[in-house]
């Protein structure tokens, strides 16, 4: 199976870029086991749609009650036997349930200790609450995103996902390789601002060299250049143009039927308004489809702008399985490719508590062990 087949590690339940992070490494091979909530927390053991909540895939669920020091003794027992620990609470939760860094270190030296925030463990804003878009806010990257009225939220793709999820699952990584050198474990301390705000490098560069000016839709890649855009289409679809390099520029003119128009020149950045009004018009005269057939695979940097109905039936993503059916649900398919330990999906999302005994047998704790913790109301 996957390049990290034979890691352990322990997932505290949360939401957004927590998950995610796990079933990246899950997707990759590692074994996730995450602790859920019992009912004594004041949630459920069941939730409405559980089975369909695709970044929980791939992972079992014990059920703890961090409230019962029985529960938390569970709780350790289970990070002394993992590679590394994912948490998502805010600064000192962990710490307050009796699992927090030196704590769980000290029964696993080795352990590599996940932390996922918005604002990070310190700084003047680590105890507020927030979400994507106020992470991204604050870390710049939202700014430049959306039209020249107003900027407008790209999902929670950039702070949840981006600069979170997949900065954790880097960050966790880092620290396995090097505790493999060191015995060493350590803490990532992984904040939504930091990862959002380096996902920005390069225009902080471009910035630099007076090749980007801080206002929207007014620079090569943020809408305003016609030769990356998006245009409606005869149908009332759209299509997504990105000819940057001025041979593909001309291969996008020549196929769109341009080739001897006096059109102004590619970086006249004046001219912009005028060229983008000319394409907006010679696109809206024929379909999405009959522009696919005049210019996907060809080196004009086209492609139809797909829903996320449309997207898993594109041939290209057929061909290369980019999705996958999953648990009854269409959904992305583990990423990157690997030529030898091939990832794949480890199962469905979990019901609360789903496997509390036969994952606690398999962590090493004994059937009695097991049922006096039941009965201590520790575990469900």
């Amino acid at each position: 199976m996957g390049p990290l087949k034979g890691f352990r590690i322990v997932e505290f339940e949360g939401i957004g870029p927590g998950p995610f992070t796990a079933m990246l490494l899950s997707d990759m091979g590692a074994e996730i086991l995450r602790i859920d909530r019992t009912t004594k927390s004041g949630l459920g053991i069941d939730r409405p749609g559980t089975r369909r909540e695709t970044t929980a895939r791939g992972r079992r669920s014990v059920a703890l009650d961090l409230k019962n020091p029985h529960g938390v003794e569970t709780a350790l027992r289970l990070v002394a036997k993992a590679d590394a620990l994912i948490e998502g609470f805010r600064p000192g939760v962990m710490e307050r349930l009796g699992l927090g860094p030196d704590i769980c270190l000290a029964r696993n030296p080795k352990l590599v200790y996940g932390r996922m925030t918005g604002f990070g463990q310190f700084g003047p804003l680590k105890d507020a609450a927030g979400h994507d878009i106020n992470y991204i806010a604050l870390a710049g990257a939202l700014h430049p995103i959306g039209t020249s009225d107003k900027p407008v939220p790209p999902l929670n793709l950039v702070g949840d996902y981006g600069g979170g999820g997949m900065f954790l699952a880097f960050g966790i990584v880092c620290a396995l390789l090097e505790a493999q050198k060191s015995g060493q474990g350590q803490v990532v301390d992984a904040a939504m601002t930091d990862g959002a705000a380096y996902l920005t490098a390069m225009f902080y560069g471009m910035r630099a060299l007076g090749l980007w000016q801080d206002k929207r839709a007014a620079n090569v890649l943020d809408g305003a250049a016609p030769f990356y855009d998006t245009y409606e289409t005869k149908d009332g679809q759209h299509v997504a143009v990105g000819a940057i390099e001025p041979k593909f520029y001309e291969e996008l003119i020549e196929k769109m039927g341009l080739k001897g128009e006096a059109l102004p020149s590619q970086m006249d950045v004046k001219q912009w308004p005028k060229t983008k009004a000319r394409f907006a018009e010679v696109f809206l005269g024929k379909t999405r489809a009959e522009w696919c057939k005049i210019l996907e695979g060809s080196d004009a940097c086209f492609a139809p702008i797909l829903s996320m109905a449309e997207a898993p039936k594109h041939p290209h993503n057929v061909a290369r399985k980019t999705f996958v059916e999953s648990n009854g649900i269409v959904q992305p398919a583990p990423a990157p490719r690997f030529s030898r330990t091939v990832p794949e999906i480890q199962g469905p999302p979990p019901q609360r508590g789903e496997h509390t005994d036969a994952a606690l047998a398999d962590w090493g704790f004994a059937s009695d062990d097991i049922a006096s913790l039941r009965a201590a109301g520790a575990i469900a």
